[in-house]
C-alpha cells in the first residue's frame, strides 16, 4: 500500500509501508528459450517489501512523470524505489532537488563538477553550481514498469 506523501510537476512521492506483508508465489525458473514447465517450482514465495527495501526508514517510492529518463529504462508512469540511506556516486540514478524542484536524473562527476544527465537528446544536461540551491534526495534501486 502506498501514501502519496508529495507532488509536484516532475514525480509524485510515496511513503513505502514495510508493515504490510505480501507473499507471492515464485517460480525459481523462466526460460527465455524452450518453455520449461515450472510446477514444481511454485513451493517458493517472495515479500516485494523485503525484496526491494533495504533501508525501510528511509525509502520511498515517486511515480515518474515525464520522459527525460527513456534511455535509460525509466518511462513516463515508472514506479521508482529511492533510498535515501545510499551515498551518492558517478553514474547513479538520483532524485534530486534543484532551484525548488525536484528532477530524475544520473550523477556525473567531472573533475570538480557535478553534472545531472538526462537519458534523453530532447533534455541538457544540468550542471550544478555553488549559485544552486541543491540537494541529492535520494539513489534509485528499482524501476517497477508495465511492459
Amino acid at each position: 500500500m502506498f501514501k502519496k506523501i508529495s507532488s509536484n510537476k516532475q514525480l509524485d512521492f510515496y511513503s513505502a509501508d514495510t508493515t504490510s506483508e505480501l507473499i507471492l508465489p515464485l517460480s525459481e525458473r523462466v526460460s527465455a528459450g524452450f518453455p520449461s514447465p515450472t510446477e514444481e517450482y511454485m513451493d517458493l514465495s517472495l515479500d516485494l517489501n523485503k525484496d526491494l527495501i533495504t533501508n525501510p526508514s528511509s525509502t520511498f517510492y515517486a511515480k515518474v512523470k515525464g520522459n527525460s529518463m527513456v534511455d535509460a529504462g525509466i518511462n513516463n508512469g515508472d514506479i521508482i524505489v529511492i533510498d535515501k540511506a545510499l551515498e551518492p556516486a558517478n553514474d547513479k540514478k538520483a532524485v534530486c532537488y534543484i532551484d525548488g524542484e525536484f528532477t530524475l536524473k544520473t550523477i556525473k562527476i567531472k573533475k570538480n563538477e557535478l553534472w545531472l544527465i538526462p537519458a534523453n537528446p530532447e533534455f541538457k544536461p544540468i550542471k550544478v553550481t555553488e549559485e544552486n540551491e541543491f540537494i541529492i534526495w535520494g539513489i534509485v534501486t528499482f524501476v517497477i514498469h508495465k511492459l
